[in-house]
């Protein structure tokens, strides 16, 4: 019998030690607003009320009325704070022992703008921004019915085509506009934190093709003008004239300067129609179609509240039916300032503003004189503006047009 015996030792498995990992714990994200850490306060956040102030706000949390007293007196010059309305939100900020002692008053004034009044130890105010990030947006639209019912169909911000309208004021009737008007325009709107919408910073530029006429609109501005800001055509022509077309943004004309106008009232006898009425809802503003004095501000007969400017020593505008006045005589407006709101005051059967117009001490159709222009650009500036609006150009003509579809 023949008994083997093997020499070789029996392999071993190789045990793989593998360390423990001991995950470490993460700290908690630092929450910041305002300038501040929240997670050292107490943090109160609310809405200012109907009839709040700000002495009492500060009672309910515990600051007393000397104190209140010194803080408003010592911020004064910086922030009034009989001036806070209702429905502006505002955070408090307080110690976290049992005391919960108020120290830091935080009241927002819009979306990007608040002001800090700390009274940890010294008192201070001061007025801060919020960052804000720009983002470059582009948008497109084909007209059915009116400029505001198409961005709301393309559910675009409708501050855009209200800065649209600003621009166009000059050249475009937007009472007017025709089905198959369309428009593109590049503009850039403002975001808090990035996801927060916080309006439009500006149109750079723009097409508006009306009635078949397209019309080019680019936002240029140049220290050697000044640091003014105004938009040209692709011909560097400006595009804002000496008066506006309207004094009512997005009304309708409900009734035209007619001579000849006959009225059933009156036995449909001839009684002429010296102005022109633009419809719209009671309180809306009324704007000032051109710089000028005012020289009337009252009530008189069958013109209810209104008010008269004078322009120059050839034109005259003046603004019928007023609900109120927002000018005084001898006061300065600017184009485009609001100098009333829409009413129904004297002979009127429904809110509007009758719109007269003086040429030479003689009441016309403003719609059919041939208005002044804003100067245009200088030859000196035009290479540059040419060079500047060559790759807006490129960019706003290889935008598609969005169709707008008939509900």
């Amino acid at each position: 019998m023949v008994v083997l015996f093997s020499c070789q030792k029996e392999k071993k498995e190789a045990k793989v030690i593998v360390p423990e990992v001991v995950e470490e714990e993460k700290a908690p994200p630092v929450i910041k607003e305002f300038g501040y850490v929240l997670d050292n306060f107490k943090v109160v956040k609310d809405t200012i009320k109907p009839g709040d102030s700000f002495g009492a706000i500060m009672d309910t949390h515990g600051i007393s009325r000397a104190k209140v007293f010194e803080i408003t007196n010592k911020i004064k010059d910086t922030f009034n704070v009989a001036r806070i309305m209702a429905g502006k939100p505002y955070m408090l900020l307080k110690t976290k022992d049992t005391t919960e002692k108020a120290q830091v008053f935080v009241y927002q004034n819009n979306k990007i703008d608040y002001t800090v009044i700390d009274f940890r130890d010294s008192i201070i105010a001061q007025k801060r921004k919020k960052p804000v990030k720009l983002v470059e947006k582009t948008a497109s639209g084909t007209i059915h019915s009116s400029l505001m019912q198409t961005f709301d169909d393309l559910d675009l911000n409708f501050l855009v085509a209200y800065k649209m309208a600003d621009i166009y004021a000059w050249t475009i009737d937007f009472t007017r506009l025709q089905a198959g008007d369309r428009f593109k325009v590049m503009y850039t709107e403002k975001f808090i934190d990035d996801t927060i919408p916080a309006g439009i910073d500006q149109i750079k530029a723009s097409y508006f093709e009306h009635v078949g006429k397209p019309i080019y609109a680019f936002r240029f501005e140049n220290d050697s003008i000044n640091g003014s800001i105004d938009y040209f055509d692709e011909e560097a022509n400006n595009l804002r004239r000496a008066f506006l077309t309207a004094p009512v943004k997005f009304s309708r004309i409900s009734s035209r300067y007619n001579l000849r106008r006959r009225i059933k009232y009156y036995g449909n006898r001839i009684r002429p129609h010296r102005g022109t009425d633009f419809a719209a809802p009671i309180g809306t503003p009324i704007l000032a179609t051109a710089d000028g004095i005012v020289t009337k501000s009252e009530r008189k007969g069958g013109n209810g509240k209104y008010v008269k400017i004078r322009h120059n020593a050839t034109y005259d505008t003046q603004y019928l039916h007023m609900s109120r006045q927002a000018v005084k005589v001898g006061q300065f407006v600017k184009q485009g300032d609001v100098i009333g709101y829409i009413g129904m005051t004297g002979n009127t059967a429904g809110p509007h503003v009758c719109y007269r117009f003086w040429k030479n001490g003689r009441e016309v159709d403003p719609f059919k004189q041939d208005l002044p222009a804003s100067k245009p650009l200088s030859d000196s500036l035009r290479p540059q503006f040419f060079k500047y609006i060559e790759p807006i150009k490129a960019t706003l003509d290889s935008i598609q047009f969005k169709p707008q579809e008939i509900l």
